[in-house]
């Protein structure tokens, strides 16, 4: 089988955040990554950014560097385009791919919003490029955890699932105030900010393990409408004004399912998310899933699940019979454990485009969730 040939955009040794670096590339120049995958091309600001990152990242020097999205979208050398970008770039640099029958890999959330969203899945289709055929960056519901937490709702182990709550925290930025690197987390029309981040990852795992809304009432609220901005020294430099939410919460039942997983027909879920971290030495997330004959516990004990997970992540076990708890067992496959952690859940995302066999995330799935 040939090598799926790659262009990557927003690696870059200069960015202020360092997904395509930490994410992406450990995996694909890692020795399972190139017994599938070719790095082919960068995409950045410019033909020199681009050339600067290939020299920077020791990149070989075959791989093309590209300034400009749509010289991109002409190279008939590539086969994926894969999007780490800042949210609103998303659509200018993708779009010319699309439009030229490309698959692509977009980093989530899609787009900034949901209209630019619509816009990028309508475009894959009026060009004929299957949406569930290219991926979106929701690596969560591939993880081993969430594999996991779904094998042993199959098993009947809690029987029918009843109801489910969960309660997330922001924890890697602070509660009042934003590093100057990431301060458009603070508008809204940028489309990057906790919500849609953070919280849009931690939904989708949760979704993916016990199905969408049948019907869902939220509500948002902005706590801390002004915020400090403080530079890397961790010094305060001024402060902005903000339209984001720092608290989100939504609830409503789940569609009934007899499927693997058993859901009731009044299943509820609910979920809050509040930015900035939990009470101190309480975990990061913590959600519950009750059932007829028992419960489970998961916790996460500090960063963010999707791309973080370096702090103990547990799965107990209450049976009701026993009224005994116990903890199960999860783990990283052997080839994750030799990856970097910010790497692993990506590189489980490729290994499936790759074998084209088994379930991905993919840009049907991003509509959903936005």
């Amino acid at each position: 089988m040939s090598l799926i040939r790659v262009a990557l955009i927003g690696l870059s040794a200069s960015a202020k955040t360092s997904w395509a670096g930490d994410a992406h590339l450990p995996y694909l120049i890692s020795p399972i990554g190139r017994t599938h995958i070719k790095v082919g091309a960068l995409l950045n600001s410019s033909f020199a950014a681009a050339a600067a990152s290939k020299q920077h990242f020791q990149l070989p020097s075959a791989v093309k560097a590209y300034g400009d999205p749509q010289a991109l979208a002409r190279d008939l050398d590539i086969d994926l385009v894969v999007c780490c970008t800042r949210v609103d770039v998303h659509y200018p640099t993708i779009a010319p791919s699309l439009r030229a029958g490309k698959s692509v890999f977009v980093e989530w959330p899609l787009a900034e919003n949901i209209e630019k969203a619509r816009e990028l899945l309508a475009i894959a289709k009026d060009n004929g490029v299957d949406a569930s055929k290219c991926i979106i960056g929701l690596q969560s519901r591939v993880s081993p955890l969430t594999l996991r937490i779904k094998d042993v709702l199959a098993s009947g182990t809690i029987g029918t699932v009843l109801s489910s709550n969960v309660t997330t925290f922001g924890h890697l930025l602070p509660r009042d105030s934003l590093p100057d690197s990431v301060a458009y987390f603070a508008d809204r029309k940028t489309g990057g900010n906790p919500v849609m981040i953070e919280n849009g990852h931690a939904l989708d795992y949760i979704h993916h393990v016990l199905g969408e809304f049948k019907s869902f009432d939220a509500r948002m609220q902005t706590q801390r409408p002004t915020l400090k901005i403080f530079n890397a020294d961790g010094k305060t430099t001024g402060s902005v004004d903000t339209d984001i939410p720092d608290l989100f919460s939504i609830h409503g039942p789940l569609i009934p399912s007899d499927g693997k997983v058993k859901v009731a027909a009044n299943a509820t879920l609910a979920q809050t998310f509040r930015l900035g971290p939990p009470v101190k030495n309480q975990p990061t997330t913590s959600w519950s899933i009750a059932g007829t004959t028992g419960e489970l516990l998961i916790t996460i004990q500090g960063h963010f699940y999707h791309s973080h997970t370096i702090d103990p992540v547990t799965i107990q076990h209450h049976d009701h019979a026993t009224d005994e708890v116990t903890e199960i067992e999860w783990d990283w496959a052997e080839y994750q454990k030799e990856l970097p952690i910010r790497s692993r859940m990506i590189a489980e995302v490729y290994e499936r485009y790759a074998e084209w066999g088994r379930e991905w995330p993919g840009l049907d799935d991003a509509g959903v969730r936005m």
